[in-house]
């Protein structure tokens, strides 16, 4: 009797190795976006506490540029929405490696066991561009705000006092744009893995990549500055290099 019972048991038991279903697919999912979603909330609760440290790092640039550097506060529901909105970004910044996992996590069915491996050096390096492009657009700023200052018609003209609501935006975005945009090897490298392009594919079009990559930093950038443009398309000109070489001399896959 007993052995029948775990016959029927190992017979009920889904194969592992078995395509999923698509209502499989979507449950999957459905778990991976409330994990992830828990993770930024948790990650926000944190933000809210650090708002003041990571808003006095966002201020540097603007202090840079002149001593009196206090922020006006035209809406008096400003500070606290955007208190509010600062947090959930560094929430999803401390949340990003739990992020990250899951979506892997989530494709690696896709994937051969080989290529699975790659799951922790997905994430630290997931991790590591985005700060890496969000650190690079703190360091554009003072000179995109420079730029702007030269532009109408510098120091004798202009005194620069900026909103709360507007410079932080302006500054988040920023480096919004850039984390995404230093995540650009991360995609290519991804295509190769599951064999949708392959390195030479991607050095064929490179032209065209370089003349895609500079119109839609031109679009994203959310100054508009030529600084801040030039800083986010060459590196990523540059990455495509590098996911080239990584596709050519680690990848190895046809």
């Amino acid at each position: 009797m007993l052995q029948r019972f775990r016959e029927r048991g190992r017979r009920q038991r889904p194969d592992p190795g078995a395509p999923m279903t698509l209502v499989q697919h979507l449950t999957e999912l459905r778990n991976r976006i409330i994990i992830s979603l828990v993770a930024v909330a948790i990650g926000g609760i944190g933000g809210f506490t650090l708002y003041k440290p990571v808003v006095e790092i966002l201020q540097d640039p603007y202090c840079d540029l002149q001593d009196d550097c206090a922020f006006l506060v035209l809406n008096p529901i400003d500070s606290f929405s955007l208190r509010l909105r600062i947090s959930a970004y560094i929430g999803l910044l401390i949340a990003s490696p739990v992020v990250l996992y899951q979506l892997w996590r989530f494709i690696t069915p896709g994937l051969y066991e080989r290529e699975k491996k790659y799951a922790v050096p997905f994430v630290f390096s997931g991790v590591f561009l985005f700060l890496l492009g969000a650190a690079f657009a703190l360091w554009t700023i003072p000179r995109a705000l420079e730029f702007f200052i030269d532009v109408g018609g510098g120091d004798e003209l202009i005194n620069a006092q900026y909103a709360l609501k507007e410079y932080l935006s302006l500054v988040t975005f920023m480096m919004l744009a850039f984390g995404i945009g230093f995540e650009f090897p991360l995609v290519l490298i991804f295509l190769q893995l599951a064999g949708v392009v392959g390195w030479r594919r991607l050095a064929s079009w490179r032209r065209y990549a370089i003349v895609i990559v500079f119109v839609i930093d031109a679009v994203i950038t959310p100054s508009a500055d030529p600084i801040s443009l030039l800083a986010l398309a060459i590196p990523m000109c540059l990455f495509y290099e590098a996911a080239i070489l990584i596709g050519r001399f680690v990848i190895k896959k046809p």
